[in-house]
């Protein structure tokens, strides 16, 4: 009976002591596969490092000149998606252009462009800008002029004279002195309702007179 009682309390010791080992033996059969769950998912931390590659970017395109266009833009960045809409010319107070403002549809667009000028001997320089300054840099579209070298005594009267027989908004007219490296030049700022309108007006009052001073017109972009 003795002998017996000690085997059942060796056996009940085993028992407690075995007990231990199998929560840790489930616990690390349990861990590895927890671990490797947590790590194939990615954290909030790695989707913000990571650099985006859809959604509208936009650049300056800087050392144009009054005679660099939208579509030389448009051939220079052919492969970027572009179209006009997606440009705007930013001007000076004196209506000099400063650079061309681009809206790019991706940001690999964005990269191309980069590619593009890197490898065409950098003729511009391109930077990233936001898009508040993309919306603050009013478009023109073609469809204005600016009248160069209006003369002093000039009144809104000769210059409807000189634009006549174009078709423009009159209660669009503006005028206006601003300093050039000419000295300070006296200049009209005048709205059509579509850009082939303003070019009528370009192809036909260019270097014309308005009271024995010859004007020159520019179109807007």
């Amino acid at each position: 009976m003795r002998q017996l009682s000690r085997a059942a309390m060796k056996w009940s010791r085993l028992i407690e002591t075995a007990q231990p080992n199998r929560r840790l033996a489930s616990t690390s059969f349990i861990s590895p596969k927890l671990f490797s769950t947590e790590a194939s998912e990615p954290t909030s931390d790695d989707q913000f490092l990571r650099t985006p590659t859809s959604g509208l970017v936009y650049g300056k395109l800087a050392n144009i000149t009054k005679h660099t266009t939208k579509s030389d833009i448009i051939n220079l960045l052919e492969g970027c998606d572009l179209n006009p809409e997606n440009l705007k010319v930013e001007y000076n107070r004196s209506y000099f252009p400063l650079s061309m403002m681009v809206e790019f549809p991706s940001r690999s667009a964005y990269d191309a462009a980069l590619r593009t000028i890197g490898r065409k001997g950098r003729l511009y320089n391109i930077s990233k800008v936001d898009k508040a300054e993309w919306d603050t840099n009013a478009p023109y579209d073609g469809k204005a002029i600016l009248l160069y070298g209006i003369p002093r005594n000039a009144l809104i009267d000769d210059v409807e004279r000189f634009l006549s027989g174009c078709r423009y908004d009159s209660s669009s007219i503006e005028m206006f002195v601003r300093p050039t490296n000419q000295g300070l030049v006296r200049m009209a700022l005048v709205r059509f309702p579509s850009q082939a309108l303003a070019m009528h007006a370009y192809i036909t009052k260019n270097r014309g007179f308005c009271l024995n001073d010859q004007i020159t017109v520019h179109v807007l972009h």
